[in-house]
């Protein structure tokens, strides 16, 4: 006689292939959406190419030096008595030919050069960059310029003319020191024209009279 019992098993339905495993499905989505709400992920993101290359371009195209905001001259006094007489001879001609705006111009050229004789030029630091010249902190932007032109002529000629749209200030001279003019023309004419500069009356004043 047989004493085993009698089983019946039924395994259909029962394969664990065939079982949806709710709990793994849940475990798995909680990861998922863990890793996207991690903030570090965006931190891990580098910059993009064309940021890299602005970057490196400012790098190439940047052009710095330091020195005084404008050369100052030694003078005895015998060059103010003769640059007083000057001035107010011309002035007085002005005044005789009615040339007021003339007048004017000079007595101004007067107190300007005085003032500039008296103090000390600040020491600036000057710099070429994609956007523009910096002198100090003012910036003259190339979208600003029309035209520049160097005059060098050392040693007491050492200058960066720049031609701007603006009204009031139309040319702004800019001291280059020992910085070679080369350097200086090749950075610039990437961005503006360069066109050769006639010196005004006042600049020649200026020079003749080293003010």
């Amino acid at each position: 006689m047989d004493l085993r019992p009698n089983k019946t098993i039924d395994l259909r339905g029962h394969h664990p292939s065939n079982q949806p495993d709710h709990k793994n499905q849940e475990s798995t989505t909680e990861k998922i959406t863990a890793f996207l709400d991690r903030p570090e992920k965006y931190e891990a993101l580098e910059a993009p190419a064309d940021v890299l290359i602005e970057e490196a371009h400012t790098e190439d195209v940047s052009l710095f030096w330091e020195g005084s905001e404008y050369e100052q001259y030694k003078h005895d006094r015998r060059w103010y008595v003769v640059a007083s007489l000057l001035l107010a001879g011309i002035i007085s001609y002005a005044v005789f030919t009615d040339s007021l705006v003339m007048a004017i111009t000079f007595i101004l050229i007067g107190v300007v050069g005085y003032i500039y004789l008296t103090k000390e030029p600040r020491h600036l630091e000057f710099r070429i960059d994609t956007e523009g010249v910096w002198v100090g902190n003012e910036l003259y932007s190339f979208d600003d310029m029309e035209s520049f032109w160097i005059f060098y002529e050392p040693p007491t000629l050492k200058e960066l003319s720049i031609q701007t749209r603006g009204s009031l200030l139309s040319r702004v001279q800019i001291p280059i020191h020992d910085v070679d003019p080369n350097d200086i023309r090749n950075t610039l004419v990437t961005f503006v024209p360069e066109e050769k500069h006639t010196p005004t009356l006042i600049d020649t004043i200026e020079r003749v009279l080293h003010i």
